[in-house]
């Protein structure tokens, strides 16, 4: 049975299994929740676990904010959570007095987005950057001028993540500007840049194993997990960071303030936060996480990943994507949509 309304703090930290009988419901990005991760939860706690995906930062807001859902567990990106906590869409569940927050890298505590942690816990991290098969383009692809300004090998076989931030950042600092700048010379040029550049696209679409190893797509916007699921499939892939600079993203676990399974949302949130189940997420869908001690169970092909692991020659050019303010991302927007025609 759930935890009455009675029940001590002591208990709440304590997390024990006859405590979390019933079920908890996750919205997550699609293809991103670990089968073993959700069945050893189950397992564990006597939860019944569902699953409900979403494809983009504004579809998982535009649906909170609606309201009329189940939801306990949502998973926002870096750039989006301080909306939601400044919204109050959020529960602050303070995962900082969690017993396994003591595992967390302390890279990852002291964030902008959710200082010291009193409203989410890390999913996973990872970096945006450039794909490109070797067999069709011999050239460096370390440069956003894959997608930008594509040689003649690659014109028509580009495909790029409708994903406003990170095609923006890109762009942006492949024009020499900083991330979330208002510079209009900067911002003209991006324009510009992008429209040109559309019509050299084959698509705007996620990632999709299948067209690239099948040759519809030689290159790509993607993101390092991604490009890594790729080329174990076909080692003609290779990923590229942006000398011109990439972003570095992290998407977090949070939990409603309308969550209905308050109690099991935050065992889930203590559950993730173990190194051997941060492991469990990362082996499914090739990203790093955020907790000390989870690389010993990871798998061996994610330790020396050069899509996980930032080679050394390309730290400098990652930038963390914060926030930018509304004004700006009402410009992004305009830009972006004028993209998308």
């Amino acid at each position: 049975m759930l935890v009455t309304a009675a029940t001590s703090i002591a208990a709440l930290l304590s997390y024990g299994p006859a405590q979390a009988e019933g079920v908890l419901n996750i919205y997550n990005w699609g293809e991103y929740t670990s089968p073993e991760l959700v069945k050893k939860f189950e397992a564990t706690y006597d939860v019944k676990v569902t699953i409900t995906d979403f494809d983009s930062n504004d579809t998982a807001i535009a649906k909170a904010r609606q309201g009329g859902n189940d939801f306990d567990i949502v998973v926002p990106s870096s750039t989006f959570v301080k909306i939601w906590i400044d919204e109050g869409l959020l529960l602050e569940a303070r995962p900082d007095q969690m017993e396994n927050f003591k595992h967390m890298d302390p890279r990852w505590v002291d964030v902008d987005f959710d200082p010291g942690r009193r409203y989410t816990v890390p999913w996973q991290w990872g970096t945006t950057g450039v794909m490109v098969d070797k067999t069709v383009y011999s050239g460096d692809p370390n440069t956003s001028a894959i997608f930008l300004d594509p040689p003649p090998e690659l014109v028509g076989k580009v495909n790029v993540l409708p994903e406003m931030g990170d095609v923006l950042s890109l762009a942006v600092s492949y024009e020499g500007g900083e991330v979330c700048t208002d510079d209009k010379d900067i911002l003209r040029k991006v324009r510009d840049r992008l429209a040109a550049a559309r019509d050299k696209w084959i698509a705007l679409d996620y990632p999709n194993i299948e067209k690239y190893t099948a040759g519809d797509y030689a290159a790509g916007v993607t993101w390092g997990g991604a490009a890594m699921r790729v080329r174990l499939k076909s080692d003609r892939f290779v990923y590229g960071y942006p000398k011109e600079g990439y972003p570095i993203w992290m998407d977090n676990v949070a939990i409603l303030k309308t969550a209905p399974h308050v109690e099991n949302a935050r065992l889930f949130m203590n559950f993730i936060m173990d190194p051997e189940n941060a492991a469990l997420i990362s082996a499914y869908a090739r990203y790093a996480n955020g907790i000390k001690g989870s690389e010993k169970y990871m798998p061996e092909d994610m330790r020396t990943a050069p899509e996980i692991v930032v080679p050394e020659e390309h730290l400098a050019h990652g930038r963390f994507s914060p926030a930018c303010p509304q004004a700006v991302n009402d410009l992004y927007t305009k830009i972006w949509t004028e993209v998308l025609k």
